[in-house]
């Protein structure tokens, strides 16, 4: 399937500034235009992110983190967002019922029709991304509305083939690769219109403290090329 109405009110919860941007830009950006509404959450700011402690040292990339993400949202035209204020490395540790809780607080309010967050493998293999997708999937559960779907962040095969050999240069799936699907099973397959690649690739940027070495590595034409498509298999639904 494409992305349109049929989304209706979408809620991300991710682990960090940027996850959100690679995963869903092109979702949420599309559905900002078509008048959807589009709230995302992020569990930390990602301050021990530093690939550069000169330029961005840990003591304050959490707020560096924090307005790069605004900027990227604003690029996309997501303009609810919500910190869940946990450390970066430390949602493992983090209460288990507490942070279901508070994400079902946020999907009472909010009630959406779409879910999208990463699935149990984290996509790259991070114990926070793990730990928000158990977060974002028992909170759907307790509090998802009838009608709602939970849609798992994925890949394709082909996607895999290409692109984890490009990538794995910066050791991004360092927990032995990332999720494959087939493309017929896929819930979201969403092939992204060239202007919304553009934002896509945009918001990207924006992210200057974690994307530019691999922008100066790679060049953006990689990029332009690997983040032309966004993919989810479905988890659950109400």
């Amino acid at each position: 399937m494409g992305v349109g109405d049929d989304l209706g009110t979408i809620l991300g919860v991710w682990a960090h500034p940027d996850d959100e941007t690679y995963l869903s830009a092109g979702l949420m950006a599309a559905a900002r235009r078509s008048g959807q509404r589009v709230v995302c959450v992020t569990a930390t700011r990602g301050e021990k992110g530093s690939w550069d402690e000169e330029r961005w040292p840990s003591a304050t990339l959490g707020s560096i983190r924090e307005e790069e993400l605004n900027r990227c949202l604003a690029i996309l035209g997501v303009d609810e967002h919500l910190w869940l204020d946990y450390a970066d490395g430390g949602c493992i540790d983090v209460d288990e019922s507490e942070a279901i809780k508070r994400v079902a607080a946020i999907v009472e309010e909010v009630q959406p029709d779409t879910f999208l967050t990463f699935g149990p493998d984290g996509m790259t293999g991070h114990d926070d991304h793990k730990s928000v997708s158990r977060w974002t999937t028992a909170a759907f559960a307790a509090a998802g509305k009838p009608g709602a779907k939970l849609h798992y962040a994925t890949n394709t095969q082909a996607w895999v083939d290409q692109w984890v050999p490009v990538f794995q240069k910066f050791d991004v799936f360092f927990a032995g690769g990332p999720p494959v699907d087939k493309e017929e099973d896929l819930s979201i397959n969403f092939p992204l219109p060239p202007d919304v690649l553009e934002l896509k690739l945009r918001a990207i940027g924006e992210h200057v403290s974690q994307v530019e070495g691999m922008l100066n590595a790679f060049g953006e034409d990689i990029f332009r090329e690997a983040m032309k498509a966004e993919t989810y298999r479905l988890a659950a639904f109400k």
